[in-house]
This record gives structure tokens, sequence and C-alpha cells, in this order.
């Protein structure tokens, strides 16, 4: 995979058009098959809202929200094992999160019409020596990059299909998050829609 140099914004690395559309399509026919395997569901948070994005993981471990925490477990809350992630995926993390150190986790958001993601930071990890590498395929996402702590100023990028950020160093622990979809602003997704995949090292648990 040839890697450009990324734009860094906050220590946020950002892969403008990383995955030519090919791979993208690709990469669209493997989420398919994880989510045949391990089916997309509607996380609630531990307060009980129902949070916009559909969702579903594979790899060792997968990352879940419900009335009794955020955490990671090793089966869907079907009852299932994760599907193992698949290799088109962990070909992206080996050409951008420099480190030897192999994702336990892809974790799937699928984005309609209307869905959003607040402001949060990825720390449910059990170390962050590792950075979380997300990728972006379909409707364009304006996503915010903020800070360590809650609050200040931000910054927002419109990402596109194709897209990959890495989330490493001083970023690692920063809020973020994705204001909106431009919905039907990409042709992948033959009914519109976003897939973020985020692949994340877990330790500890």
């Amino acid at each position: 995979m040839n890697v450009p140099e990324p734009l860094r914004i906050r220590d946020f690395l950002v892969y403008r058009g990383l995955l030519s559309r090919a791979a993208q399509e690709a990469l669209v026919g493997d989420i398919r098959g994880l989510a045949r395997a391990a089916p997309m569901f509607a996380p609630t948070t531990p307060g009980g809202r129902k949070m916009s994005v559909q969702m579903t993981s594979g790899g060792r471990l997968g990352w879940v929200t419900d009335r009794a925490g955020y955490r990671y477990q090793d089966h869907h809350p079907g009852g299932e094992k994760w599907p193992p992630i698949p290799a088109r995926v962990l070909d992206i993390w080996e050409a951008v999160a420099q480190t030897m150190r192999a994702p336990d986790c892809c974790l799937v958001n699928f984005y309609g019409e209307g869905a959003k993601m607040g402001m949060h930071q990825d720390r449910d990890e059990g170390c962050f020596d590792w950075p979380v590498v997300s990728v972006s395929l379909g409707d364009d996402a304006q996503f915010r990059m903020g800070n360590v702590e809650r609050g200040g100023k931000t910054d927002s990028l419109w990402l596109t299909s194709g897209d990959v950020v890495v989330m490493g160093g001083a970023a690692r622990l920063a809020y973020h998050g994705v204001d909106k979809i431009r919905f039907g602003s990409s042709s992948l997704l033959p009914k519109g829609g976003r897939i973020n995949l985020t692949l994340r090292a877990v330790e500890g648990v």
C-alpha cells in the first residue's frame, strides 16, 4: 500500500484518500460478510439512551455498551464469538499504525441518515500505548477533534470515503466525534450511509 504523508491536525494524522475505490468496494464486501456472522445491533448507553449508530465488531474482542456499562467482551450480544478481523482491514493497520502489535478489535459503526457520535474519548482499553486507526467508507462525515480535557477549542474537517485517521500519541485520549454526515454524498453504499471502522489494541481485559 502506497502511504502518502498525512495531514496533521492536533496530532491526529489524516491520510486523505488512502484507499482507492476498488479497495473501498472490497472492504465493504468484507464488512458485509463480518456483519452476517455478527449482526449489527442498536447499542444503548449505561444511562439507557439509544445510540443513533448501529454497530458490530470483529476480532478477539468486541466493544459493547448496554445497561451494564461500556466494555470489551469476547462475544456478540447474541452469544456468538466475534468473527476474525478481515485481512484487508489488518493491512490498513499494518500500513499506518507504526507498531508490530496487532489489533484485538475492529469496531464497525454504521451511520444512517441523521446519525452522529457525540464527543468522547476512546479509553475503555486497558493500555493507551497503541493508536486507534479509523477508516471511513461511504458518505462524508464532519469529524470534530478536541482536547484531552473536555471542552475548549475544537477543529473539524469533512472526512470522505477512503480517508484513514490515526489517533496516537497526544491524540490517543483526545475527545473526538462525528457531528453529522452528508447522507447520500457517496455512491459506495447503494442505499447511502457511512461505515466507520476503528481498529484498537486492547490490553488488560
